[in-house]
């Protein structure tokens, strides 16, 4: 619960400040966005707002669609309430079994996630000058341009090649520069860089 309400404020009050930096015209100082980013294989995480498909073995009447509500809980028969924020889909269907082996004997669960949004702090955020301002699901091996195809490009007023990436780590958080211009109007493939969950995209609006 404290995830959900403390990172929508989290995020503004970084957005804030990197906008109030491109403002001042720092973008050209910073460092550009690594092309390839180093990690383990990528487990989904369950956010709100995703549709979890239950499968109970030999119990049919179990068995069913649940939503991911907006506090990161589902519901379904004999579960009133568990939490599958941030669980991957293997671990909840576990929580479902030690769940139902209150009620039922030696319960089998499969969990398969059929509509994805994941957690807030996992999401790619889109804003500024892009066509289409939104947020996205994450995943693996994401790149910059898979990103910019979702939200259709830049508008007329965009400055591409001033654009940064805002990303969060452990205990940091950094700002890289990456050439939207030279991507998506000259097919530079070598502006093309990996995302990485978390990460906010800034596409500032032209001075001229």
């Amino acid at each position: 619960m404290s995830t959900l309400r403390t990172a929508p404020a989290n995020l503004l009050v970084l957005l804030a400040t990197a906008l109030a930096a491109l403002l001042a015209g720092c973008a050209s100082d910073l460092p550009p966005a690594p092309q390839s980013v180093a990690s383990t294989e990528y487990n989904y995480k369950i956010g709100p707002g995703d549709t979890l498909n239950i499968v109970v073995w030999r119990n049919p009447e179990l068995s069913m669609s649940v939503p991911v509500r907006p506090d990161g809980k589902i519901s379904a028969p004999l579960i009133d309430d568990l939490d599958a924020l941030g669980k991957d889909s293997t671990s909840l269907a576990r929580d479902i079994e030690q769940e139902l082996a209150k009620f039922i004997r030696d319960p089998v669960v499969t969990v398969i996630v059929t509509s994805f949004v994941g957690p807030y702090s996992e999401q790619i955020r889109v804003v500024g000058e892009a066509t289409k301002p939104q947020t996205l699901p994450y995943k693996q091996k994401m790149t910059l341009l898979d990103v910019m195809i979702a939200v259709g490009g830049m508008t007329d007023f965009a400055d591409g090649n001033r654009a940064t990436i805002l990303r969060m780590g452990d205990d940091a958080t950094t700002q890289y520069s990456v050439r939207l211009k030279d991507l998506i109007k000259s097919g530079d493939v070598s502006a093309n860089v990996e995302m990485k969950p978390g990460d906010v995209l800034i596409i500032p609006q032209s001075w001229f």
